[in-house]
């Protein structure tokens, strides 16, 4: 099994995606913001389909959708449907229509599960994760966002303990950077040593803030950004299982 991953599809279908015709309109076209996501999702879904086989598991590090509702969200769900592979998903800071996590579930095509407070296993693999949040000492860390922050460290540490039993291996998710943009130890970090997590894709940094983002390795932890443009709109390989292959030659 080869695991791949990628984050921040920031999918906007106004209706269910025509593979054949990709003539679907966009309520939020993330090409009007960068020229370089013209035609992404299909880029996504022609580079997926090339490299994922049914049995191969993708990690999805959150902002999946634009949509503000669950309703909405039907379309982009439907495509991730569309997609091979076994899909696991955490929630990105414009995930806004992912409020309750058990009608997220009911929602998910069979391909897909969420990480809320607990993990996902595949023979001794737990993928743990949960969306992370801004760190302190950074440039736009304010008062309010310390909450937050102890917040994500909770549920980051629930899930860790959900896979303390039976994993052999843990990757984590996170849609943040797990530390601020001067690559400072974090809590996020302590949990990561602490639960001996090898590793750590992340997603959420776009264009120039790419320069912010961690060493392949420190820490003793293998450290991917996988938002979608920084990969050119195709999902990498991370590793293989069993057996975990934390630095595969490539993406």
């Amino acid at each position: 099994m080869n695991i791949y991953a990628i984050s921040d599809l920031h999918l906007s279908f106004c209706s269910e995606p025509d593979i054949q015709s990709w003539d679907v309109p966009e309520y939020k076209p993330m090409w009007e913001i960068d020229r370089s996501w013209q035609g992404h999702a299909r880029k996504i879904y022609e580079n997926w389909t090339k490299k994922v086989l049914p049995g191969d598991l993708v990690l999805l590090a959150g902002d999946t959708s634009w949509a503000m509702r669950l309703d909405e969200a039907r379309p982009d769900i439907h495509y991730l449907g569309l997609l091979p592979g076994n899909i696991v998903m955490i929630q990105g800071n414009h995930d806004y229509w992912w409020q309750s996590i058990s009608r997220a579930r009911q929602k998910m095509p069979s391909n897909t599960s969420l990480i809320q407070n607990d993990c996902v296993f595949f023979d001794g693999l737990a993928i743990c994760g949960t969306r992370g949040w801004l760190c302190p000492n950074g440039a736009f860390f304010g008062e309010k966002d310390m909450k937050i922050y102890q917040r994500e460290l909770i549920r980051l540490e629930n899930s860790l303990k959900s896979a303390r039993e039976g994993a052999d291996e843990i990757i984590v998710m996170t849609h943040f950077m797990p530390t601020n943009e001067k690559n400072e130890h974090s809590g996020f970090i302590e949990l990561f040593q602490e639960y001996r997590v090898g590793t750590v894709v992340y997603g959420h940094l776009h264009s120039r803030a790419c320069r912010y983002r961690l060493p392949e390795k420190i820490w003793g932890i293998n450290f991917h950004l996988v938002s979608a443009d920084f990969l050119c709109f195709s999902p990498a390989l991370i590793g293989s299982w069993q057996g975990l292959v934390t630095e595969p030659p490539g993406r």
